[in-house]
């Protein structure tokens, strides 16, 4: 009497089919490409170019109060558009339970200066005293001339 042996375990693959998995990261790679920049929490503004600008980081933190000025006047509180004379009540809204807080300016480079200076105002009539001015860095600059 024979013994039946069964080497099933050799018919067994244990390659793991990666195909799927690549296609599922690729898919989800082009999708946060394009979803990205739509989470941009910003309006497109041309900032001023500068040799050295200073590094201010809590502009780009989540509750920074940020006032743009458009090159065409327009003025947004985050990316609400607002009227100059209804900013200063809207920042002092804003800014009801934080005193002392800094709020930060991004106007365009070729924005009336005028313009600028209006929102400017109008921030300093809400009671804020520190407004800062948000600038690029200009590629290129040729130092130490």
């Amino acid at each position: 009497m024979a013994i039946a042996v069964r080497n099933e375990g050799t018919k067994v693959s244990s390659n793991i089919n990666v195909t799927p998995m690549v296609d599922v990261m690729l898919v989800l790679l082009i999708i946060f490409m394009v979803i990205t920049p739509m989470l941009q929490n910003k309006v497109n503004v041309d900032l001023a170019k500068v040799d050295n600008p200073t590094a201010m980081p809590d502009a780009d933190k989540e509750d920074a109060v940020v006032v743009a000025v458009t090159r065409d006047g327009r003025v947004f509180l985050g990316q609400d558009k607002v009227a100059t004379g209804e900013l200063g009540a809207k920042v002092r809204d804003k800014l009801a339970d934080k005193p002392g807080k800094t709020i930060f300016v991004r106007a365009d480079a070729r924005a009336q200066f005028r313009a600028v200076e209006d929102a400017i105002d109008a921030v300093r009539s809400a009671g804020v005293d520190a407004v800062d001015l948000l600038t690029q860095k200009r590629e290129g600059a040729a130092g130490g001339e």
